[in-house]
């Protein structure tokens, strides 16, 4: 029943205007549920047994700034929190950066079973995004692999700062757009691997920077996950943009970290060479500085 979402959505607005209470879900339950899964499935030799599905591929819903195939379960309200300081090549002078930040605070809900929904703010160029990602297929003993389908709209709200003051803007330039097929699989319980075909829009784009205009970009993004306990992991990924060009200033955008889980939370703590975490900004304008940053999901 839809009113049972209702109530969710107004406990989390209490949650945010007071302190934190005790989560529904707890990821350290979900830890001992994928081990009692391990066991389970080592335990099943049956040969006439029901389709069995692989435990997930990734633990959270990103790798680090590149989407996961994971997908939020039916009723799941996350609460992400992305952090990216300045260059640490600036060294005391901003601290290692930690004087300057990029942040953007994301609201994800799933009202169905195998898909999400998301609406973002992001403070690089003063970014909302609309999002949706849908769980296509699972790993099982019958298919090799998890797909998922992911999908954004970005706008721009700050069009009239001071890179485009040589432009004559319309509504439509402030969009941007990002599609990605995300295939994982996991091949051990330790270690598990995903690709990320994807094609990107821009509808503006500054030619001093990006040396042509290349409104239609084609990129591959490439991640991984190490499992080194049973509650931190080693992340790391890059993405290639084949329609970058050479005088462009950008960069191909690369991060690598490790995620803690606790109750309730993940800590996702990265260097990246990205400042913003929207799939057209870091795909599409890595500037190419390595910042120190992390995400923190929590899962209500």
């Amino acid at each position: 029943m839809y009113y049972k979402q209702l109530i969710k959505l107004f406990a989390f607005l209490f949650i945010l205007s007071s302190n934190f209470v005790t989560a529904q879900d707890d990821l350290l339950k979900e830890l001992d549920d994928e081990i009692k899964a391990e066991e389970a499935k080592q335990d099943d030799t049956s040969k006439n047994k029901e389709k069995s599905f692989e435990l997930p591929a990734f633990k959270t819903l990103k790798i680090a700034n590149l989407q996961s195939t994971k997908v939020a379960e039916k009723g799941d309200l996350y609460l992400v929190v992305s952090h990216r300081f300045g260059p640490l090549k600036d060294g005391l002078d901003t601290f290692l950066g930690l004087d300057q930040a990029n942040t953007k605070i994301e609201l994800l809900y799933s009202f169905f079973d195998g898909i999400q929904f998301s609406i973002s703010r992001e403070s690089f160029e003063k970014t909302v995004a609309f999002a949706s990602k849908v769980r296509l297929a699972r790993q099982s003993d019958s298919f090799p692999l998890n797909l998922s389908g992911y999908g954004t709209i970005n706008i721009n709200t700050e069009l009239n700062n001071r890179r485009f003051t040589n432009y004559r803007m319309i509504d439509e330039d402030r969009f941007s757009y990002a599609l990605q097929l995300l295939a994982s699989r996991r091949f051990s319980k330790n270690f598990s691997f995903q690709i990320a075909p994807t094609y990107v829009r821009e509808n503006l784009q500054i030619l001093e920077e990006t040396g042509t205009a290349n409104h239609n970009q084609f990129a591959l993004g490439l991640g991984g996950r190490i499992k080194l306990s049973k509650r931190v992991s080693f992340n790391a990924e890059y993405t290639h943009n084949f329609n970058r060009d050479e005088n462009s200033i950008f960069y191909n955008p690369y991060a690598f970290g490790v995620d803690i889980e606790t109750g309730g939370h993940v800590f996702q703590l990265l260097f990246t060479n990205a400042q913003s975490t929207n799939e057209p900004g870091f795909i599409s304008n890595a500037d190419g500085d390595i910042v120190f940053g992390f995400n923190i999901v929590r899962v209500f």
